[in-house]
């Protein structure tokens, strides 16, 4: 997400389909964007351009390839009373290792959405991450915020490059689910995420830590209405973090206290 991201995600609430091309399994998704409260839908209008990726092939064939599901995931796998942690925009050498601090005290495992560049100049902090068995999600090449408005192309710059940034970062880890940065989600990314093997990832509680509103309003927002299995949102990078990291070391006993169970995001459900 980033500190600028959810200002500049709520200036493009109607931003434009991408409609360059493709090719082969990358040029396929005809699935409209889901139902979403969380600001991760796709950034496109319901009729794309004639020639545009996601209006071209057959729709469904980049879920068949993989097996990954084109709908943005917003829900923690498991039956019941379970929470997905998602921390994103980093690796950052000041507060990732204080992150992986507290969820290691709480025997937590989350998922960490790294930005492709601070992959690349941290790789030790990915590699950190991956050995205390979180699991990795690609937040793109650099975090641009306007992605949805260029062409597909760049979009599959954008995720493609990033992924095997994170990759060669910690050979040998999974890289299963793309967050858009912003939440600028289009069809055209969700296939290309999803034919090359990763899940969109979305959130269903977001407590704008990145904007430093405080200690109280960060606990309130992630503490009051929990939705059904859900998936939370929160920040290593961006910025000063404190106010993650102090929310984080009253957030996740509560949750246990709630008798929530700790696990990652769905990736084989819609």
């Amino acid at each position: 997400m980033g500190i600028t991201s959810i200002s500049a995600r709520r200036l493009r609430r109607t931003g434009s389909a991408a409609t360059a091309a493709v090719l082969g399994i990358l040029a396929v998704s005809g699935t409209p964007a889901l139902a979403a409260t969380d600001g991760s839908a796709d950034k496109a209008a319901d009729t794309k351009p004639p020639g545009s990726a996601a209006s071209a092939g057959n729709p469904g064939a980049a879920r068949r390839a993989s097996g990954i599901p084109l709908g943005i995931s917003r829900l923690a796998q498991g039956p019941g009373r379970d929470v997905a942690i998602t921390i994103d925009d980093g690796p950052d050498p000041r507060w990732t290792p204080q992150v992986l601090q507290v969820l290691r005290k709480n025997h937590v495992k989350a998922t960490f959405c790294m930005i492709g560049t601070k992959a690349q100049k941290y790789p030790e902090l990915v590699r950190a991450v991956a050995a205390d068995g979180h699991r990795l999600c690609n937040h793109s090449v650099d975090h641009d915020v306007t992605m949805d408005h260029k062409p597909v192309a760049f979009q599959k710059q954008q995720i493609l490059e990033g992924k095997a940034m994170i990759e060669k970062a910690a050979p040998g880890v999974p890289v299963g689910y793309y967050r858009a940065p912003g939440g600028a989600f289009t069809p055209d990314s969700r296939a290309i995420a999803a034919a090359s093997g990763m899940r969109p990832l979305g959130w269903s509680v977001d407590p704008k830590d990145w904007s430093r509103p405080g200690l109280p309003a960060i606990i309130s927002a992630v503490e009051e209405k929990l939705p059904r299995q859900p998936t939370v949102l929160f920040h290593d990078g961006g910025g000063d973090r404190s106010e993650t990291v102090a929310a984080l070391k009253e957030y996740l006993p509560w949750l246990t206290s709630q008798g929530y169970r700790f696990t990652f995001p769905a990736r084989t459900t819609p």
